[in-house]
């Protein structure tokens, strides 16, 4: 198993944990002692369970299975690679400080910080497409 691979379904395995601790912190019942942004994981949860848990496991299995590219780059470019697990990774933090925060204190920066992990998701995902799309070959 490629070292890429294991790093992103470790990876995964640990978003797995964190969007399992966010649902629970989700359904607890209102109180004075909670932190308020308890009350706005919504969306984080579902972005650690979609984005870092199920996305990433398929894509870490994906540069893994896939058929190969070439002998010299048997699993097609790995800067680009690293380079989906970096945009990736990135974007999701960034979403997880950013969501809540914007929701509990509305301001111009949280929205451009949503945005901007936005976009850095989008080209993860999309550096992930570029380098798999050469390995899905009719044979």
């Amino acid at each position: 198993m490629p070292p890429l691979t294991r790093l992103f379904i470790k990876t995964a395995l640990v978003y797995l944990a964190l969007a399992l601790l966010a649902g629970l912190a989700r359904s607890l019942p209102p109180s004075e002692a909670l932190p308020a942004f308890f009350a706005y994981l919504t969306p984080v949860y579902f972005h650690l369970f979609m984005a870092g848990w199920v996305l990433q496991l398929i894509i870490g299995v994906g540069y893994w299975m896939f058929p190969k590219h070439t002998r010299e780059q048997p699993r097609g470019n790995e800067a680009l690679a690293w380079a989906a697990y970096g945009l990736l990774n990135a974007g999701l933090a960034l979403r997880v400080v950013a969501e809540p925060l914007h929701s509990l204190q509305p301001h111009p920066a949280w929205g451009w910080a949503l945005a901007l992990s936005a976009v850095l998701q989008w080209l993860g995902g999309m550096a992930f497409v570029a380098n798999a799309w050469p390995r899905i070959k009719e044979h």
